[in-house]
């Protein structure tokens, strides 16, 4: 199998070396707008380094693999399916509902597969978590408690491009909801603050969100996210029900330290970031990828999933910005 990169910064370049480890795929090539960067990702891969996307579709590949800057993400989906290419986008897919709709429309008109990097989905907890909620070993779903906060703050030149707390962190968070419990998002409550280092006011976004979700059951769901969590990389899901109560994410590396006497001692080596507590997920959403172009197996998360997760950011972020409750049907689909 022949699969073009396009984008080779940090995620990119972690996705080029599971491609290249892959047994599947035969030979790899990679571009970027820095065509230096590709060239040194490439050269550490041995893989073929385009110097331009052009260039990088003009090779004979069996799939393309989008990893490139965010505003990019639509306008490359919609290439590749113009190409008759199947792709994997890192989320999201756009930055606003329109673009998204319009990339997905592409899609949908070649007839072409778009499998979204939610990689939450491929961890082994989130899905122990789903189980459990499936098969009614919780009993009635009452509460969901979903936290992610980063151990330091990104770049400021990086905030404008992002689209926001909810849109660019707290939207993963909204896809595993969903995935996890199958039911959808039917109102938004939430809230942001921004006394943070002041490159957030700059941007017009906030270090630190909280949203409360009720599903279309009556659950009722909080999902937090902050770019300031000095102890590590925390991401943790908390689902209580009538019979049980379990966590996803609680381990010995959960940067959580309990001053209780009997309770558990301080983390020797917290998680220090997401390429770390994710990579497991990672290799097998790539490995879904490949599986899905070869056809030995379905989509495990199209372009509409993500659609649904940013339509719950979108209704947050207009909730925090209106100080009010936003219903779902108050954002396209």
């Amino acid at each position: 199998m022949r699969i073009g990169l396009i984008g080779t910064g940090r995620i990119g370049a972690f996705h080029a070396g599971v491609l290249a480890r892959h047994p599947e795929v035969e030979s790899l090539i990679v571009a970027d707008a820095d065509a230096t960067r590709a060239a040194r990702v490439g050269g550490a891969l041995g893989a073929t380094a385009a110097p331009t996307v052009d260039a990088l579709l003009d090779h004979a590949l069996d799939a393309v693999v989008i990893t490139s800057a965010t505003a990019a993400h639509a306008e490359l989906i919609v290439r590749a399916a113009g190409a008759g290419l199947p792709a994997f986008c890192e989320k999201p897919i756009a930055l606003d509902v329109p673009g998204t709709l319009g990339a997905l429309r592409a899609v949908e008109s070649a007839g072409t597969e778009l499998q979204l990097g939610f990689m939450r989905r491929f961890d082994a907890g989130y899905a122990a978590a789903r189980e459990a909620v499936r098969s009614g070993r919780l009993g009635r779903l009452h509460t969901v408690r979903a936290a992610t906060s980063d151990p330091a703050p990104p770049p400021a030149a990086y905030l404008p491009l992002s689209g926001g707390l909810y849109r660019d962190c707290l939207v993963h968070d909204f896809d595993i909801l969903r995935w996890v419990t199958g039911r959808e998002v039917v109102e938004v409550y939430a809230t942001g603050g921004d006394a943070g280092p002041a490159m957030f006011r700059a941007a017009d976004d906030v270090d630190t969100a909280a949203a409360l979700l009720t599903l279309d059951d009556g659950t009722l769901a909080t999902a937090t996210a902050t770019r300031c969590n000095g102890a590590g990389y925390d991401v943790r899901m908390e689902l209580a029900g009538e019979r049980d109560q379990i966590a996803v994410g609680l381990d010995d590396r959960t940067p959580l330290t309990s001053v209780e006497a009997a309770g558990p001692p301080a983390p020797v080596k917290p998680w220090p970031g997401f390429l770390d507590r994710f990579a497991p997920a990672y290799e097998a959403e790539l490995d879904a990828f490949v599986r899905l172009v070869r056809g030995e197996a379905a989509n495990p998360c199209d372009g509409r999933e993500a659609l649904q997760a940013l339509r719950i950011a979108e209704a947050c972020e207009r909730s925090r910005r209106e100080h009010r409750p936003v219903a779902l049907d108050e954002i396209p689909s």
